[in-house]
């Protein structure tokens, strides 16, 4: 079976998968012609002009088909997708971002199930030094009420995207996550 990888992580993922199973960023599309020729079985040498036009027809015809199928299945996504996607492109656009002395907005994420991630880097933390619990406790409450009220955030809240908010310390250690679903703030 053909494989994806993905060019962040550099996880294997199957060929029908939009996003990175492991990082959750969304993967590169293939070419169909690549999928096509993994697809092709070795043809039967058919005698006479009219058999060989007819194959080469039946041939043009089923690679038109596969091409729509394909496209169809594979590289078809949905519209609040495609708005999640291109909300985090006009994000990244300004990142990274320092939001204050210690936050820096890294990047934006449209992932998989409708969930919209934020990834900041706390730039003068470490991971083995930090309160994190301390640290979450702290951030959370801040974070659902933002959501809930901050008028650029009505597009995400009326989509119900589920919000997450992923820190790391300055090496890129994963300190926690505040994940803001649409029950904390309807």
């Amino acid at each position: 079976m053909e494989k994806v990888n993905c060019t962040t992580c550099g996880t294997d993922n199957p060929v029908n998968y939009k996003y990175c199973s492991n990082c959750g960023f969304e993967l590169p599309k293939i070419s169909t012609e690549n999928l096509e020729n993994t697809e092709k079985q070795p043809a039967k040498e058919k005698t006479g002009t009219g058999k060989k036009i007819l194959t080469f027809i039946v041939a043009v015809l089923a690679f038109g088909l596969t091409y729509v199928a394909v496209q169809q299945v594979f590289f078809k996504m949905p519209s609040i997708d495609k708005a999640m996607m291109a909300m985090a492109g006009e994000i990244n656009k300004t990142c990274p971002l320092m939001v204050d002395a210690e936050t820096r907005l890294d990047n934006a994420v449209a992932l998989p199930q409708n969930v919209f991630q934020y990834n900041y880097t706390l730039v003068n933390a470490e991971k083995a030094t930090a309160d994190i619990e301390g640290m979450k406790e702290y951030l959370e409450p801040v974070i659902v009420n933002v959501v809930k009220t901050n008028p650029q955030m009505k597009f995400q809240r009326d989509l119900r995207m589920t919000i997450n908010y992923y820190y790391k310390d300055k090496e890129g250690n994963y300190l926690f996550l505040v994940s803001v679903t649409p029950d904390k703030y309807e």
